[in-house]
Formats: structure tokens, sequence, C-alpha cells
């Protein structure tokens, strides 16, 4: 089942940096091209390219951490340009705690990991303030959420209510302790990990923290060739131990300005409109596809067509990316439920249905 949420979203691309260089200033504003936006690519063409080389240096440096899983690898990038966060469903031991690690020191970025147990508390994510009796004073002492890349480990084992303190931070990018609203580090990425809801001791997210996932995914379990590497790269050193920044923090952010810039045409737009709607009128669902579902997609498609040097956004982007981008979002009703319908399922079947704009 797991595997079944990593569709084949990227085809080799031999061409990257051929593209890259020929790509030239564009502007993305609605007229005769039909592109919406009023954003520009003023970038030229070697500042682009040295910005595409950034990315493929980041997927190279996590593939030295994480062996076998580049298309995992490829959606995490996607969720951290578009700006979105990742829910990892997988169970214990495949990697996902390394996989936050090393984006983090990937990115030169403040790394912080939350366990979450039952007894775990909203302030212990937020953070709280308390009196400093030598200064005479109240101090806020900053949670765990004010951080570039947060681990929250095992996410449904924990309270509705704790889960719940999430909500603001990851749809906001601020946390409201007491009355105040504190701004959040940028970029903040979070990567949530959840075991299989058959697992003891699990609660299930509700639907509006679902919600707030731009993608899910899954790491597995790693091939036989991929897990006797992984034996050997670990031999005298963790690969985790030999990382270097290649990038800095600030530099994601002006990769995920290009990544908003790239066109979208309105047929395209039109094309995930219906696929949204077509999830609304699903008689299993009793939860369809929200606006923030639609924007996720469409930022996501932004991401896949920058990552493979295109300044416009295909129909084949939306397709690739709408089952990780959609899928968790649903909500079955009892029978479809209790009939062993996957939400996947549901989102292939649309896409079959949904005629593609040419």
């Amino acid at each position: 089942m797991i595997e079944k949420l990593l569709p084949r979203a990227f085809a080799p691309q031999p061409s990257t940096l051929e593209a890259a260089r020929e790509s030239a200033t564009r502007t993305s504003a609605s007229g005769a091209n039909g592109m919406t936006g009023t954003t520009h690519l003023q970038n030229p063409p070697q500042r682009e390219e040295i910005a595409r080389r950034e990315i493929v240096a980041l997927e190279a440096n996590l593939r030295l951490a994480i062996q076998g899983k580049d298309e995992a690898i490829r959606l995490l990038l996607v969720a951290l340009l578009s700006g979105g966060h990742v829910l990892l469903e997988d169970v214990p031991g495949t990697g996902k705690t390394t996989l936050a690690k090393a984006l983090a020191r990937s990115i030169d970025g403040d790394f912080r990991r939350i366990q979450f147990t039952p007894d775990l508390l909203p302030a212990d994510i937020t953070g709280s303030s308390f009196f400093n009796p030598s200064a005479g004073e109240w101090e806020f002492r900053p949670g765990p959420v004010f951080t570039n890349v947060l681990l929250a480990d095992e996410i449904n084992r924990t309270s509705p209510r704790t889960q719940s303190a999430l909500l603001e931070v990851m749809s906001e990018n601020q946390a409201t302790v007491e009355g105040h609203a504190r701004a959040l580090p940028r970029p903040f990425f979070v990567l949530a990990t959840q075991n299989p809801g058959d697992f003891h001791g699990t609660y299930p997210l509700p639907e509006a923290q679902m919600d707030r996932f731009a993608l899910r995914l899954s790491l597995g379990y790693p091939d036989e060739a991929a897990e006797l590497e992984i034996l050997f790269a670990n031999h005298a050193q963790l690969p985790l131990e030999r990382l270097q920044p290649v990038i800095a923090v600030r530099e994601v952010l002006a990769l995920q300005e290009q990544v908003r810039a790239v066109g979208v045409e309105r047929a395209v737009g039109e094309y995930i409109v219906r696929v949204i709607a077509a999830t609304r009128e699903d008689a299993r669902l009793r939860l369809a596809i929200s606006t923030r579902g639609a924007l996720a997609l469409y930022r996501a498609a932004q991401a896949r067509a920058w990552m493979q040097s295109r300044e416009y956004v295909t129909p084949d982007d939306v397709r690739e990316l709408a089952v990780p981008v959609l899928a968790h979002r649903l909500a079955l009703d009892s029978k479809a439920k209790y009939g062993g319908i996957q939400n996947e399922t549901i989102i292939e079947e649309i896409l079959d249905q949904t005629p593609m704009p040419r």
C-alpha cells in the first residue's frame, strides 16, 4: 500500500542543464499566450542555471544519506520548493529521521525534532513563558517549532489537542503563544511521520491537519541491492555525519520565489479545477478536496516544472503529482472504507475520466 503513494512523477531529463542555459527572461502575465500571474522571471539564464545546479546538488546530497529512494527525495524537494510540508506514512526504521536531518544539514538550516507521545502538551511544541527571578520579568522560551526543518515524529501517537498546535504554524508560519503572535524562521518546513493507522496507540489525524500537508509519501523498504549498499555505507561512519551544506537557507527562499514565477496556462488551471470538482461529486466520499488542496497541487506542479528546467506547467505535471498531493485529503464514507477502496484509487479513476488539455 505504501509504495502506491509514489507515482513515476519524474521521468529522466537528460537535457536539464542545456534547457536551463537556453532559458530567457520571461514575463508571466495574462494576455494572448494565456499565462496567468504578474510575476516576472528577471534572472539571467546564468542565474537560473546556477539555481538549478544547487537543487541538483541538494538532491545528490540527500542521496548520500538515503539510498535507493530517488523519487521520494524528488517529491520531498517539490514540497520544499513549493513552500509546503510533507507527511511520511511509514513503518519504523526506514530512514525518516535520517532524511529530515540530511535535509537540514544540506541547506545549512536549524533542525529540531519532536517525539510525539500521548502526554505531550501544546506548550511543549510552541513554547511558553517563564519567570526569570534574576531579571525580575517574564521571558518567552521558544518551542521546537522555531526552526527551519522540523521533524514531527510519530505525529499520530499524541492527542488531537496537541496535534492541533501545529495547525497555525503550518498554515501561517507563526505561533500564537499567550496572545502574542510570533513569526517562525524562514524557510519553515515540517516533515511529519505517522505510523499506519492499525498500529497500537495511534490517534487518527483530524481532516484539518491532513489538509495542511502538501504531499504524503513514503520511503518504504529498500530493495535488496539498495539495502546492501546501506549496510556497507554505514560500515565505518554514518553517511549523515559526512554531509556538508550545499545551499544556504536564504537561497532556499530565492528558489521558492523562482518557482512561484513559473507560468501556468489557464487551460492547465481549468484542468486542476475539473479534477478537484470531480472529487466533490463522488458519492463515495464524505470529504472532498478543499481549495487549499487545489492550491497545493498548483504550487507543486510549478515546482516540478521548474525542477525539469521548464518555465511553464504542463498537464502531465498535474497528473503525475495528483496522487501524492490529493489522496491523503480525501475521507471515504463507511461503505467505501469497509469495501476496501483506497483513496489513491479514487484519484486515479478521476484522472482517467478527466480529459487533459492539449
